[in-house]
């Protein structure tokens, strides 16, 4: 899977849980850039990315991941 491939649906979890698509993520978009990312919503799109992609993200890894980039980047270390 491309990478462009997980970042599209890493977006659809997103607009899923947020119930809006009012965001274009990037590699350096953070939570100050999306509405409605706050820590509630960020555990719920953890989740949600982990059922799309069937994986468990380690402690660790979501300690470390600071922007969407880092983000993709587990994502594509574990599929």
């Amino acid at each position: 899977m491309t990478r462009e491939d997980v970042l599209t649906k890493v977006t659809s979890a997103f607009a899923t849980i947020l119930e809006h698509n009012n965001f274009k993520l990037t590699d350096t978009t953070t939570t100050d850039d999306v509405d409605g990312w706050e820590s509630i919503t960020h555990m719920m799109i953890i989740s949600e990315i982990e059922k799309v992609f069937s994986i468990k993200f380690k402690l660790m890894d979501l300690m470390n991941m600071n922007n969407v980039g880092d983000l993709l980047d587990v994502i594509q270390s574990e599929i």
